[in-house]
């Protein structure tokens, strides 16, 4: 099978500042240990591991003002951000190993900014049980792993939402939001509001993955930056349940697995998230070794050679 991915760099972002769970922080290290790096060779990918990028501890405070640990969310966020845009910005996909998800605001934001420059339109796909389109008026924990699309699309405190220097970073219509099956009272004003394309479990199940991969993917073309953002926690708990917010009834394996499949096939994927993986909630890194054995299906791994 033909080569259709750039030299790979992964780069750990250990923290669970954004999160209600700790243990998050150490799941870069659990994906190494699940052997990634290997998998990814293995499929012939060119890859470099920087490391773990190093942040602010996480002084587990209460919310103030409706958002807890801001500043150390912003910093965390700022690092990942640069990290990502520099990998970008000299031919290489980088990979983020979180860390929660409140990091794919940093990635995000790096990523729009490189398809700014280089005049490429920007695909975002979110694998996720969560919307994470909250706001700190319609979410009470305040914890920022819930809110990081909403501060993509502009909405949200304004060290999040100019994190790149512009905001709106990006634009509701750019994400295509796969897996959702949790979403809080007010989120769900927010996302019809802001017109967010979400495929819920509830029209998966009645059209199929199939289908829903189809109409997300639609529109992709050589000029399109595909971005994957994968929260261990689109997954089924039954399978996974090294995260920290569990929501029952999501994709099984082979769902997730045409999920990957059907976005290898496009060869545009150009970076990656993996996050929310916290090997303190697992049992024997079970978690981590499917999210690199799904992360392999990203890569091209399938049962046939397919055109």
């Amino acid at each position: 099978m033909s080569q259709r991915y750039p030299p790979v760099t992964i780069i750990g972002a250990p923290t669970d500042i954004g999160a209600g769970h700790r243990g998050a922080r150490l799941g870069p290290d659990a994906l190494r240990i699940a052997g990634l790096h290997e998998a990814l060779v293995g499929r012939s990918v060119d890859v470099i591991d920087r490391g773990n990028l190093v942040g602010p501890q996480n002084p587990w405070l209460d919310a103030v003002d409706g958002y807890r640990h801001l500043a150390e969310v912003a910093e965390w966020n700022r690092i990942v951000m640069e990290a990502v845009y520099a990998e970008l910005s000299i031919g290489r996909m980088p990979v983020m190993l979180g860390g929660d998800h409140c990091l794919g605001l940093g990635s995000i934001t790096g990523v729009a900014r490189h398809c700014r420059e280089t005049g490429k339109k920007l695909r975002v796909l979110w694998l996720d049980a969560h919307a994470d389109f909250n706001t700190s008026q319609v979410t009470p924990s305040g914890n920022i792993h819930g809110m990081p699309v909403a501060c993509l699309c502009g909405l949200g405190p304004q060290p999040l939402t100019h994190l790149g220097g512009d905001a709106p970073a990006i634009t509701p219509d750019v994400v295509k939001q796969i897996g959702i099956r949790s979403v809080d009272p007010g989120e769900k004003q927010l996302i019809k509001e802001y017109g967010l394309d979400v495929y819920d479990m509830r029209y998966i199940d009645e059209v199929g993955m199939r289908r829903v991969m189809e109409e997300a993917l639609e529109g992709l073309d050589e000029n399109t930056h595909l971005h994957v953002s994968f929260d261990v926690d689109f997954l089924d708990p039954l399978i996974a349940p090294g995260v920290g917010t569990t929501v029952p009834g999501g994709p099984n394996y082979r769902e997730a697995s045409l999920v990957m499949e059907m976005i290898a096939d496009t060869g545009r994927m150009a970076s990656l998230d993996i996050v929310e993986l916290n090997p303190v909630l697992d049992t024997k890194n079970a978690t981590g070794l499917l999210a690199v054995d799904l992360v392999e299906s990203l890569f091209g791994k399938s049962t046939l050679m397919r055109d």
